[in-house]
């Protein structure tokens, strides 16, 4: 029987989502075997299918399909209840559920959305069901614009009548609170149920997470995109009719601010935009344009002209009925809002208390190691010794998005390398949540430093030819700057490569950072997060052909790479053939390898030659290595060649879907590492924060 929790609101548009998402991914760190579950769903006109089963199940990929996430639709509900079938209804509910059931550890009940008139109908069969289930509950309450009285009053009253019904509650979520409430609501909560176990927690109301795309308003008001197709993600904090001269409509405009102006008010569109280039002013949204003009020739060759114009939409309407309109726009978390999902699993992370909440609801036995347990405790040990790392391509967008989610978590201190003018113009016109004054940015060559780096550059390197010229074409270059930066102290740790090759990464590295004692090469590995754990391949990044006597570093510096990472190391040197049955010059490389590293560590756990089958499959391991300590559950990798390594980390990728953390280079004095020229703002982000982790043992 699985491990189960239904989350019960007290009302409609309570933030479900974020709680839903903050504790699958919760659970998610200790199983992967985890389910979502949906009593009654609607089926209404406006609603093709249900957009919380497809934002969980997509998110998650979690191993369950649509039909049987779901017990029944809400006309469904209302037919049979209008023949007095109540019973039939929650038969056919808790089949559904203990379908589900059999393959999950827990899964997770989210209750009805409170859409119809009869708000009291839904509560009472929320309640039969979360019995009928066995599902402990988890009341979430809604703060939004409310006083202290109207926020805890229907907790109090969902409390009592679930506890009536013979219900088990393990805790109180209030969402969506105003920030000034929160003490005196948790104040509230913690006298009224000083006497219980109950988990009590306040969210915050998060701005951006309630604002509206303009995406998303673009499609609600049927509007017509004029410009700015690759910016309609921009967050829309408020909206600003401009019926004004430009002088005062100026002094009005606020951060991702959205401007309503009529279509034939040239002036003020030119003005708009103006002031949006303007670092005088705020970042804004867009413009919205109204009333059936068009747009005349003369403005719309101008903006035409613009590399980056704003986003400018037109609707057939005038403006007070379109401000109207846009009042009754709504925001919805959908799975291909990355962001937002993350804001809103951040935001529940910090303002729930885990540990309370995990111990209430689950039981579960830890196996292995999940990849989202590998990457939150990443996250957790960083936090720990927060360390200085820096971004020597500062004025990448990417780069920039992953420092915004970086320095919001709190998990490092950053300095990104290049001009602050630079910089800033690429936050405004990528619409990046960043503040440019708590940036810490260096522009190489106007440092205070840089004198100091050529003549360090030129004492390691004179003996290879280096002169002061080359000292310094060196350190204007931001790979060189950013790695001197690491050498000198003055930061932790590097990573680059988001537009740089490995070779702009690495060779600075070589150069000045160089080797620990007693490693005579630079190599890489991988963390493969796969479906239901982590693995460690090496090298696929780093040398092409290594010898055997290289191939044994590789392995036990991937081993300590691994144990570091809270990896237990259990290492296979990997050939096509195992054991003793095979013979040739790449086997006898690898076995000689394998001998090397066995006989230099004696405490690792090392095997080689072995087929990758023999290495991961237990039945397959029984028949060709029966006696080993490694086959079939072998956690390190290593590979013969780089060809065999980067070939077959991009198989398995691709073919299943997994997560590849890398490359993550190992063997020199302090961290560096690279990134692929295609890196993902995740990739980044997990690629910093293993650097950061690497610098706190270095």
């Amino acid at each position: 029987m699985a491990n189960s929790l239904y989350l019960a609101t007290t009302e409609a548009k309570t933030g479900k989502s974020l709680i839903s998402l903050g504790i699958i991914e919760l659970i998610l760190r200790k199983t992967t075997n985890v389910g979502f579950f949906r009593p009654i769903i609607d089926d209404s006109i406006d609603h093709k299918s249900d957009q919380h089963l497809n934002l969980i199940l997509s998110h998650f990929h979690l191993n369950q399909n649509y039909e049987n996430s779901y017990g029944l639709l809400y006309s469904e509900v209302s037919n049979l209840l209008g023949h007095q079938r109540l019973d039939e209804i929650l038969e056919i509910i808790i089949t559904k559920y203990k379908k589900l059931e059999k393959n999950c550890d827990f899964i997770l009940c989210e209750g009805s959305d409170y859409l119809r008139e009869n708000s009291a109908f839904e509560f009472d069969i929320n309640a039969k069901i979360a019995k009928n289930l066995g599902c402990s509950i988890l009341i979430l309450g809604n703060g939004y614009k409310k006083s202290l009285e109207e926020a805890i009053a229907p907790i109090e009253i969902a409390v009592d009548t679930y506890l009536e019904k013979g219900c088990k509650i393990i805790g109180i979520i209030i969402n969506k609170a105003d920030k000034h409430q929160i003490n005196f609501l948790k104040d509230a909560l913690e006298k009224d149920y000083k006497n219980t176990d109950y988990l009590l927690s306040i969210i915050p109301y998060d701005k951006k997470l309630g604002s509206p795309r303009i995406r998303e308003i673009a499609q609600q008001l049927n509007a017509k995109i004029l410009y700015g197709r690759d910016r309609l993600d921009n967050l829309v904090f408020d909206y600003l009719v401009a019926a004004m001269q430009m002088q005062n409509a100026i002094t009005q405009f606020t951060e991702n601010c959205l401007v309503v102006t009529p279509a034939d008010r040239g002036d003020m569109i030119i003005g708009t935009l103006q002031a949006h280039q303007s670092t005088n002013y705020p970042n804004l949204a867009g413009i919205l344009l109204t009333t059936e003009y068009q747009l005349e020739q003369s403005i719309a060759r101008l903006i035409s002209g613009l590399t980056e114009p704003l986003p400018i939409l037109w609707v057939n309407s005038y403006t007070y009925p379109t401000a109207s309109d846009l009042k009754a726009v709504y925001s919805t978390l959908i799975p291909e809002d990355k962001e937002k999902i993350h804001w809103s699993i951040d935001l529940f992370d910090q303002f729930v208390n885990l540990t309370i909440l995990e111990k209430q609801i689950t039981t579960i036995e830890i196996q292995g190691i999940t990849p989202k347990m590998f990457t939150y405790n990443l996250m957790q040990k960083a936090k720990l010794q927060k360390r200085h790392i820096v971004l020597p391509e500062g004025n990448e967008p990417r780069i920039l998005k992953a420092a915004e989610v970086l320095l919001s978590r709190d998990i490092v201190k950053l300095t990104l390398l290049g001009q602050k003018q630079d910089l800033e113009r690429t936050i405004q016109s990528h619409n990046i949540q960043l503040d440019i004054n708590q940036l810490n940015i260096i522009n190489p060559r106007e440092n205070e430093k840089f004198n100091d780096y050529i003549q360090t550059f030129y004492y390691l390197r004179k003996h290879k030819g280096a002169t002061l010229e080359t000292a310094h074409d060196c350190m204007m270059d931001v790979s060189y700057f950013g790695t001197m930066m690491v050498h000198k102290g003055d930061a932790d740790g590097m990573v680059s490569g988001a537009i740089h090759t490995t070779g702009n990464t690495i060779r600075p590295a070589l150069q000045i950072i160089k080797t620990k004692p007693g490693i005579s090469l630079v190599s890489s590995i991988f963390f493969m997060c796969l479906n239901n754990n982590v693995l460690v391949y090496g090298d696929c990044a780093v040398n092409p052909n290594p010898n055997g006597e290289e191939l044994a570093e590789i392995a036990i510096t991937s081993g300590e790479t691994a144990k570091m990472f809270g990896i237990a190391p259990k290492v296979a040197l990997l050939s096509y053939s195992s054991g003793d049955s095979g013979q040739g010059e790449e086997v006898e490389k690898v076995r000689k390898a394998a001998q090397i590293a066995q006989k230099r560590r004696r405490d690792l756990d090392i095997e080689g030659p072995i087929q990758y089958d023999a290495a991961i499959d237990p039945q397959v391991a029984a028949q060709k290595m029966p006696n080993s300590k490694v086959a079939g559950q072998a956690t390190v990798f290593i590979f013969p060649d780089l060809n065999t390594g980067n070939n077959t980390y991009k198989a398995v990728q691709r073919a299943t879907g997994a997560i590849a953390i890398g490359p993550i280079l190992q063997g020199l004095k302090k961290p560096v590492n690279d990134l692929s020229r295609g890196c993902s703002v995740g990739d980044i982000i997990n690629t910093v924060v293993i650097t950061a982790i690497q610098s706190q043992i270095h």
